[in-house]
């Protein structure tokens, strides 16, 4: 059985709260970037939709003037 004393506990111990950090920190990086994706595509989602609105308004009024014109 391997007895760990206090010379191999506190070296680990640091080295691990180091990686525990960096791990956090790259967590909250990536969180932030996936946040901004989503706002992003989000917006593009409404300019999308603002623009189909845009094309059948367009697409109304041609059809009122091809109507009011006749056959």
């Amino acid at each position: 059985m391997v007895h760990w004393g206090p010379g191999e506990i506190v070296p680990l111990g640091g080295i691990a709260m180091v990686i525990i950090i960096v791990a956090i920190g790259n967590f909250r990086r990536i969180r932030e970037r996936e946040l901004q994706a989503h706002s992003e595509l989000r917006q593009r989602e409404m300019e999308h939709e603002r623009h189909l609105k845009e094309l059948e308004i367009e697409k109304l009024k041609l059809e009122i003037e091809k109507s009011r014109k006749g056959p």
